[in-house]
Formats: C-alpha cells, sequence, structure tokens
C-alpha cells in the first residue's frame, strides 16, 4: 500500500476512534440492555397484549438514541405514527374487509399523512407500515393485534427511555471538543502543504492539497453536527447539573472556524487555479511564490497556538509581519499588470481575514473569561 494511502487511512481512522470506542460501545450496551429488559417484561403484559411480546424489544431498540432528547421525539414520533396508522387501519376495516383496492389506498393515505413534518422520518415510516400491519397481519383480531401492537411498543420505548435516562445518559461534550481541535489542527496541516508546495518546485508538483476543499466543508460541517449533538445531549439529561458547561463559547469557535475554512477554501483555489488552470486561470509570478509560503504558513501557525496552550499573539504578530512583506512584494510587481496582482491580492485578503476571525475569536475568548 503507498505511503499517502497508508497516512490517509490512518488519518481517517485516528478521526473515528473516539467516537467509535467510546459512545457508540456504550450506545450498543445499552440498546442490548433495553432490548432484553423489554423482552423480559412484554410477557407480563395482561390481557391480550401479552400474545405480541416481540413488538416491546423492537420499540426499545428504535427508542434507543445518543441522547436522552433524540430518544423523546424518537419515541413519540414513532407512537404519533403508529396511532395514526392504526386509525387509518379501522377507518377501512369498518367500511370492509381487507383487499387489493383497500390496502392500495391505505398505504397511499398513509404516505400522504406521513408527509407532515411534526411526525419526523420515524413517524412517517411506521404510519403506513402500522396500518398495512393491522390490515394484514392482524387478520380477523385486527383489533387485538392494534392494541397489542401499539401497547408493546409503548413498553419497549418506555423501557429504552428508562435505560438511557439511567445508565450513564450521554453527554458527549468531550467529543465536540476533541472534534473541534482536530479540525483546527487539520486546516493547519492544510496550509502547511500549501505553504510547502509553493517552495518546492514551480509549478508544484504535489497535487494533494488542491483536491481537499470538498473535505474541509464536510469536516466543518461534521463539527457543526457533534457541537449541535452536545448541546442536545444535556437537554433533560441529570448528568448535565453535575458536568456543567457552557456551549456558546463552541458555538462561536465554530462560526469562527467556519470563517476561517471558508478563506482557505477560497485561496487554496485561487492557488491551484494559478498552478494548473482549475477551476480557473490565473496569474501568479513566480518571484511571490516565496513570500506567499512564508505568509501561509505563519498563518499555519496561528491556527495551531489558538489549538494549543501557548501564548497565540507571537504568532499572530509573525503572521502579520509576514503578510506585510506579502504586500511589499505584490507592490513590486503592479507594473506587471492586473493580471498578474490578482491571485496574490487574493490569497493576502484571505489569509488577513483568516488572521482577523481567529483574532476577534480570541478577544472574544478572553473577555469572556475576564466576565
Amino acid at each position: 500500500m503507498p505511503q499517502d494511502t497508508q497516512r490517509t487511512l490512518v488519518n481517517r481512522l485516528g478521526w473515528l476512534k473516539p467516537s467509535v470506542t467510546r459512545s457508540k460501545l456504550l450506545l450498543a450496551c445499552k440498546a442490548a440492555l433495553a432490548v432484553g429488559i423489554a423482552w423480559v417484561v412484554a410477557p407480563l403484559m395482561p390481557g391480550v397484549v401479552d400474545e405480541y411480546p416481540y413488538y416491546a424489544p423492537l420499540g426499545a431498540l428504535l427508542s434507543m438514541h445518543s441522547t436522552l432528547k433524540g430518544s423523546a421525539k424518537y419515541g413519540l414520533q414513532i407512537l404519533a405514527g403508529l396511532a395514526l396508522g392504526i386509525l387509518l387501519a379501522a377507518i377501512v376495516l369498518v367500511v370492509g374487509a381487507p383487499n387489493f383496492l383497500t390496502i392500495s389506498l391505505v398505504v397511499a393515505v398513509g404516505v400522504l399523512i406521513g408527509s407532515m413534518r411534526w411526525l419526523g422520518a420515524p413517524g412517517q415510516e411506521y404510519l403506513p407500515i402500522a396500518a398495512l400491519f393491522v390490515l394484514i397481519v392482524g387478520g380477523q383480531d385486527a383489533s387485538g393485534y392494534a392494541i397489542g401492537y401499539l401497547v408493546q411498543m409503548i413498553v419497549g420505548i418506555a423501557v429504552g427511555l428508562l435505560v438511557n435516562l439511567l445508565v450513564l445518559p450521554p453527554l458527549t461534550f468531550d467529543s465536540a471538543v476533541q472534534k473541534a481541535s482536530r479540525f483546527r489542527r487539520s486546516l493547519s496541516r492544510h496550509l502547511n502543504d500549501v505553504g510547502t508546495a509553493l517552495t518546492e518546485s514551480w509549478p508544484p508538483t504535489r497535487e494533494d492539497w488542491a483536491g481537499q476543499n470538498d473535505a474541509l466543508a464536510a469536516a466543518a460541517a461534521e463539527v457543526r453536527g457533534t457541537i449541535h449533538l452536545a448541546d442536545d445531549s444535556r437537554k433533560g439529561n441529570p448528568r448535565a447539573k453535575i458536568h456543567k458547561r457552557n456551549l456558546e463559547a463552541d458555538y462561536e469557535d465554530l462560526a469562527a472556524l467556519e470563517n476561517v475554512t471558508f478563506h482557505i477554501r477560497d485561496l487554496t483555489e485561487v492557488l491551484a487555479g494559478a498552478v494548473w488552470g482549475k477551476p480557473f486561470p490565473v496569474e501568479l509570478p513566480a518571484t511571490l511564490c516565496e513570500p506567499l509560503s512564508q505568509a501561509i504558513l505563519a498563518v499555519a501557525d496561528v491556527l495551531d497556538a489558538w489549538d494549543g496552550q501557548a501564548d497565540p499573539q507571537e504568532p499572530i504578530k509573525h503572521a502579520e509581519r509576514s503578510i506585510e512583506r506579502l504586500h511589499a512584494g505584490l507592490d513590486e510587481h503592479r507594473s506587471g499588470g492586473p493580471a498578474s496582482m490578482s491571485a496574490g491580492a487574493t490569497v493576502a485578503m484571505a489569509l488577513q481575514r483568516i488572521l482577523a476571525a481567529v483574532r476577534i475569536r480570541l478577544e472574544g475568548a478572553r473577555a469572556g473569561h475576564a466576565d
């Protein structure tokens, strides 16, 4: 296996490993526990309900989510979909026995009703399924089947919620912080790759940095999703009263990171256009490569300092000096015409904006600590 491919796989595994070994393993264990308890409890239900014990484990499994809010939301949406589906099937049974026309019609109506947004994806899926099951599986005892189906699902969902509540209800603060930190480091590595490639040769022979824009955007979206999940994980969670965290700072970090990512993608596109003419051709004098490289590497150091414990003020000052030298180099090439200036000026502006975004965020963080 080529070394580049190995490094890519290692990076991907490193990104996934913490979530797989912690939260996912805990969720799997709790799902298994909830399903087992539901299977034991289901036969204890009175009347006709105990004839359908297999729906309780299904309800427990479906309600298991990585957050308590998610478990409650999914469970209620599933029950709402089931109740509406059973009601729809009951209307059909009042009219007559199930047949080709009524079964087809109930599914069509169920899918249409299921398009209501408040039902969510779980409710939308189980509404027509419940109606179809009552009509086909329920048969002559459709009413008993419907009651057993609904009650056992309620039992299973209740068991799932209790297990999720009582057994280490998840808080994903650490995961959000770690992913944001890894993303900052990945942005810094990307800038280092770009800055290094500019001085290795001209035109650069390394092309890996030019194709990373989509990956950076996807990583930013993943970080946003992780922070939103962390925010949801504290809602209704008794552990959140002990492990308190104000996620406002994390959202502000995220906004700054997304701003930085936008400008990094912008300068990457411009430099790729200067080298290979894609996604659009631009001119870049080879003599500007050295000051461009120094400025880009200096800004990468700022991102490293932002992520680490070191004081970022010195890297920021160094980056400002490097960008000033870049502007001086641009001034020397003004006689070359606007075309030869556009790429370098665009990259310089992007670097200034990255630096401004980091500086504003750091100043905001210091003001927050002072309060």
